[in-house]
């Protein structure tokens, strides 16, 4: 199993994703509601994959993906509007139709850990 990052600004939803990775038997690594705190846990160590809300408010997560990618940790995106609004450089990652029940994120969490 991973050790997931959680990037996502709505506190409800946050807590809802992180136990349902948990009830998959993931670890939940770091939970970040904005672009800064995302930026931050991103660039830890101890992260194999990241959930990212695609809007953080009015910031996107595209920073964090950047930095993932730099760091070649997989992720997915998690979206309110579906794949309609996802950055031209990320249009191949896998994008989670928020809400989204939990055998969603078990197959997107398949695609991501291969």
């Amino acid at each position: 199993m991973a050790s997931v990052l959680l990037v996502e600004d709505e506190a409800l939803i946050r807590m809802m994703i992180a136990d349902m990775l948990t009830e998959l038997g993931h670890r939940v690594a770091g939970q970040a509601h904005d672009l800064t705190s995302g930026l931050l846990l991103a660039s830890e160590p101890g992260v194999d994959a990241a959930i990212l809300d695609l809007q953080l408010g009015k910031d996107s997560s595209e920073p964090i993906a950047v930095e993932l990618e730099k760091r070649n940790i997989l992720f997915a995106f998690a979206s309110g509007y579906g794949a309609g609004g996802m950055p031209q450089t990320f249009k191949d990652r896998p994008v989670l139709q928020k809400p989204f029940p939990l055998d969603e994120l078990q197959r997107c969490m398949a695609k991501l850990l291969g």
